[in-house]
C-alpha cells in the first residue's frame, strides 16, 4: 500500500500518528439516517477496502453511526488492520428507539462509549477519540472540562492514544487544551460555512488538525453560483472544487468525505487533488467573505 499518490500528503496527530490528509468518513455506511443496517453490506465492505487500497490511512467513525453497525462494518471489511490505517472515532452521544442523537457526557457513558467502540472495531486503545459535544452543527456555550477529563484518564489508562474535540468554539478548545494534549478538532466547516476561518489559523500555528465535518454541505449538498463559476472553468464538479479548497485553505485542514459508492470514493479522491489558480481561489473565497491577502 502507498499514500504518495494522495493529494495532501500526511499530517502528524502527534508521536506515531501520521495520517494521510485526505481520510474517509465512515458515516454513511449505516442505513437511512444514520440509522440501522446499510441496503447494501457487501458494497459496503467494498468502500472500506478501496479507500485502504487507494492509500488512505484515517477513517473516522462513531459507534453511534447506527448504532453500531458502521464500526462492526469496518471490522469486516479491514481486520486484522494494516499498521498504517488508523481509525478516529467520537463518543459524546447515543442513539434512542427513534435515531434521535441525545447527548451522553456523563462519566459512565463515556467510558461505555469508548469501551463500546473497541470492541465493535476489535481494538485494544483507539487511536483518536474526539469528544462531541454542542448542537446538531454548532459549538453550545459552556465548559467541557468535565467530560473531556474522563476522556483524559482513559487515555492515562492507555485505552486511548490521542484526543480530540468537536463541535467547539475556540474558548472550549482552550479550555481542554488546559487538561490534555489536544491533537485535532473536528467541526462543520466547508467552502460557504467559515465562521471557524480564525480558529483553523490559529490550529495550524500550534500544529493541531483541523477536520471539517460536511465538507461538502452536509445532506444539503454546497449550493453557490461562484463554486459552479470556477468548477465549469476547470471542467470539473462542485464538489472536486470545494474538496481541493479546504486542502488549499490550510496545511492542518484533514478531510473526511463520506460515500457510500466505490466510484464516488475515487471521484473524491480524484477531485481533491485539482490544483486551484489564485484568481480561482479568490472567486472562492468570496463565497464566505475570506480575505486573499
Amino acid at each position: 500500500m502507498t499514500t504518495t499518490t494522495l493529494p495532501g500528503g500526511t499530517f502528524s496527530l502527534g508521536g506515531d500518528l501520521t495520517v494521510t490528509r485526505v481520510g474517509y468518513g465512515a458515516m454513511q455506511l449505516a442505513g437511512p439516517g444514520v440509522f440501522g443496517p446499510p441496503a447494501d453490506r457487501d458494497a459496503a465492505v467494498a468502500v472500506l477496502r478501496e479507500a485502504v487500497d487507494l492509500g488512505i490511512t484515517h477513517i473516522d467513525t462513531s459507534d453511534f453511526y447506527g448504532p453500531f453497525v458502521t464500526n462492526e462494518i469496518i471490522r469486516e471489511a479491514l481486520s486484522p488492520y494494516p499498521e498504517s490505517l488508523h481509525i478516529v472515532t467520537k463518543v459524546g452521544a447515543r442513539r434512542d428507539d427513534e435515531g434521535n442523537w441525545p447527548q451522553a457526557l456523563e462519566a459512565d457513558d463515556l467510558r461505555r462509549a469508548v469501551e463500546e467502540n473497541l470492541e465493535h472495531l476489535g481494538l485494544e486503545a483507539m487511536d483518536a477519540v474526539n469528544l462531541r459535544v454542542g448542537d446538531f452543527d454548532k459549538p453550545r456555550a459552556g465548559s467541557i472540562a468535565e467530560p473531556f477529563g474522563v476522556l483524559a484518564a482513559l487515555r492515562e489508562e492507555g485505552l486511548i492514544r490521542h484526543l480530540g474535540v468537536s463541535n467547539v468554539t475556540a474558548e472550549q478548545v482552550a479550555e481542554a487544551q488546559g487538561i490534555a494534549p489536544v491533537a485535532c478538532v473536528q467541526n462543520f466547516y466547508n467552502i460557504a460555512h467559515r465562521v471557524d476561518d480564525d480558529l483553523i489559523d490559529s490550529l495550524a500555528e500550534q500544529g493541531i488538525a483541523f477536520v471539517p465535518f460536511f465538507p461538502l454541505g452536509g445532506f444539503s449538498p454546497l449550493q453557490a453560483d461562484e463554486l459552479n463559476t470556477v468548477a465549469a472553468q476547470l471542467d470539473a464538479t462542485p464538489m472536486a472544487v470545494a474538496l481541493s479548497w479546504l486542502l488549499q485553505r490550510s496545511p492542518n485542514i484533514l478531510l473526511i468525505p463520506g460515500t457510500s459508492s466505490v466510484a464516488h470514493l475515487r471521484e473524491n479522491v480524484a477531485g481533491a487533488g485539482l490544483e486551484l489558480s489564485a484568481d480561482a481561489l479568490a472567486e472562492l473565497n468570496a463565497i464566505g467573505g475570506q480575505s486573499t491577502d
